[in-house]
């Protein structure tokens, strides 16, 4: 499968940031918005030395943008956004399995460019150029069948329009709402889940597999919700960015390595 490109030049003292799991929405309107505030504070933090930002997915608990009605809330978040991109900050973003139905809008009123595939992103610094193959993670590897079957079933047209069409927007919004609050207390999002270790995780055996077909230097996914840095064989790294509900966690490409962090700034390098 062919995936999509994307060439970067990073200037002297300038970096990538990669950050996910946001959940913005959940599991209240109080905590989401402790929650909003928070990251609104980081963006402005690395917005002097960003070059780019990749937002990997799930940034919000749910989203859907019917044709001319986009979810209530987040304008702190949307707002700093803007600023950024208008201020000549590049950023792109992945539709997680919270936030799929992203159509169009962050383009429109964001210029924030949206990846539905894995992205092959090469970055040229200093002298050399490293490769990347981000993407958010859901639905990818081995097992969780049932959650592909899901997926598919979501992802298709008519499912889209349906829920677009023929539910009023407020219905709609409740829905996707109550669904998305269903998982939250599900999945009890608060514990952090763990590593299941190398023949397990199957991040890890899928960019094992996609390094078989093709080399890449990092890869980068969210989803997990675990802080992971771990290498895919002598030459690769798999980075998963953890969240933003318990740690704060983002990683920091500078040109030549790649580490992760969490916010207020701190480093989790061993």
């Amino acid at each position: 499968m062919s995936y999509p490109q994307l060439e970067v030049s990073l200037s002297t003292h300038k970096k990538i940031y990669f950050a996910s799991d946001f959940h913005l929405g959940a599991p209240n309107h109080t905590e989401s918005m402790v929650r909003e505030r928070r990251l609104v504070r980081w963006l402005e933090s690395i917005r002097h030395d960003a070059q780019m930002i990749c937002l990997v997915g799930d940034l919000f608990d749910f989203w859907y943008e019917h044709r001319r009605v986009v979810p209530q809330g987040f304008v702190r978040f949307m707002g700093k956004l803007a600023e950024l991109t208008d201020a000549g900050i590049q950023i792109i973003a992945f539709p997680g399995n919270h936030d799929m139905w992203m159509s169009g809008y962050f383009e429109k009123e964001l210029n924030i460019q949206t990846f539905r595939e894995p992205l092959q992103l090469s970055v040229s610094a200093q002298g050399s150029t490293t490769r990347f193959f981000i993407t958010h993670g859901d639905g990818r590897g081995p097992g969780d069948n049932s959650y592909k079957v899901l997926q598919r079933v979501f992802e298709s047209r008519l499912a889209r329009w349906s829920f677009g069409n023929i539910l009023h927007p407020d219905w709609a919004l409740w829905l996707g709402q109550t669904w998305a609050s269903y998982s939250w207390r599900k999945n009890d999002k608060e514990i952090k889940p763990k590593f299941l270790g190398e023949e397990k995780e199957w991040l890890l055996l899928y960019a094992k597999e996609e390094e078989k077909k093709a080399h890449h230097d990092y890869y980068v996914f969210g989803h997990r919700h675990i802080e992971l840095d771990y290498p895919v064989n002598d030459q690769s790294r798999i980075f998963i960015l953890g969240d933003w509900i318990v740690d704060n966690t983002y990683a920091i490409f500078d040109g030549k390595t790649m580490k992760l962090h969490n916010y207020p700034h701190r480093s989790l390098e061993k």
